[in-house]
């Protein structure tokens, strides 16, 4: 069985902080199939899976993405490190990838942000957002309270785990 993806529109670089593709944090990532569903994968220069926690097997924007440009895979994507304080938070099925409205959850989200890098996913259904910050336990599914109202579960990650990165700022 084999599942149709849609095609991945390539990283808009330069939309991307600086804070970011300076730190040699980088992974390519292609769709895979686990258990009949897609997902993303990461991928070194080489070919071979990174360790989540093995900051050697990372490597720097320039050369993920040169790796990714070269073909076999569908985009690039930064990985979270406890030597940095950067926090990803993942908002999920929360945007209409057709006409760019955003659930009110997401939005309440969003609106608290003050300085950080926002953008949607590569299906255009979700949205990332990476802050300077601390994630208390290295991150984990939570619900998220904002002026004491539940506005749902999230993904908050600082370690462990990579964002795939599209460059398309909301």
């Amino acid at each position: 069985m084999t599942l149709a993806t849609s095609p991945v529109n390539p990283p808009i670089i330069e939309n991307i902080p600086e804070k970011l593709t300076e730190r040699p944090q980088w992974v390519s990532w292609r769709y895979e199939e686990r258990a009949g569903k897609l997902t993303k994968v990461p991928y070194t220069p080489a070919g071979w899976r990174p360790s989540a926690t093995d900051l050697l097997d990372w490597t720097t924007c320039a050369a993920a993405l040169a790796t990714y440009e070269r073909g076999h895979y569908d985009g690039i994507g930064f990985a979270f490190s406890s030597a940095d304080r950067f926090v990803g938070i993942d908002l999920d099925d929360c945007r209409d990838p057709e006409s760019g409205e955003i659930a009110p959850r997401a939005q309440k989200i969003i609106d608290r942000v003050q300085e950080g890098h926002i953008e949607v996913s590569p299906s255009g259904r979700g949205i990332h957002v990476i802050v300077e910050g601390t994630a208390r336990g290295g991150g984990m599914r939570k619900k998220v309270r904002v002026h004491e109202e539940v506005v749902g579960e999230i993904e908050m990650y600082s370690r462990e785990r990579f964002f795939t990165i599209t460059g398309e700022v909301l």
